[in-house]
């Protein structure tokens, strides 16, 4: 992998990733399904994760579905037109832009599915990883956010196992960066306070 393309090659990149980023499908779906604004409930981010306490579950699949997408696409494109350096920053654009939307006041969900997205992209056996470990520890604790920060904890490992060491550092980033997004979640961990799946809210 390299980074040495230029200084506007790889602003396009992370611009490209940011913008498709931060479109907050869970709220636009939500909206559109004339159930408000999904920050009004639950957690109050835009994820697929609240947007089920809406009791929609088609739409939280959508949610989850499109999230997922953006970061992939982001990757994707860039890639096809730069390279594999670039796409690489285009993916923690699309994270960071989910995660930190502009037009949210950088309000935005956890990214959990944009980085799925991200390594399904870039590194496919990382994003089975990340999936296997995901199902692994929800079927086994019933706790959404315990499944997901564990798996985000298993994916950089597995990017550096079949991916490259850049791309491993740039997950581990994005890694530190949805555990300290989830820092309710760890304090309900802790008081054994955190909903479990199909209890929640």
């Amino acid at each position: 992998m390299e980074f040495s393309s230029s200084f506007e090659t790889l602003a396009i990149a992370f611009g490209v990733g940011y913008l498709l980023g931060s479109i907050p499908f869970g709220l636009l779906f939500t909206r559109a399904a004339g159930l408000g604004d999904v920050r009004r409930i639950g957690s109050g981010n835009i994820g697929a994760t609240n947007v089920l306490r809406t009791g929609r579950k088609g739409i939280a699949a959508a949610t989850l579905l499109f999230d997922a997408a953006k970061g992939a696409v982001a990757v994707l494109v860039v890639h096809h037109y730069f390279g594999q350096g670039p796409a690489i920053l285009a993916g923690l654009g699309a994270f960071l832009g989910h995660v930190f939307p502009v037009w949210l006041k950088f309000k935005g969900g956890k990214g959990v599915a944009t980085y799925l997205g991200v390594l399904l992209a870039t590194v496919w056996q990382a994003a089975a990883v990340f999936a296997a470990v995901w199902l692994a520890v929800a079927a086994a604790t019933r706790i959404s956010s315990l499944a997901a920060m564990v798996a985000t904890i298993a994916a950089p490992i597995a990017v550096y196992a079949w991916g490259s060491k850049e791309f491993a550092m740039v997950a581990a980033l994005i890694s530190v960066i949805i555990l300290i997004k989830h820092r309710g979640n760890i304090r309900r961990l802790m008081a054994g306070e955190e909903p479990r799946i199909g209890a929640e809210a």
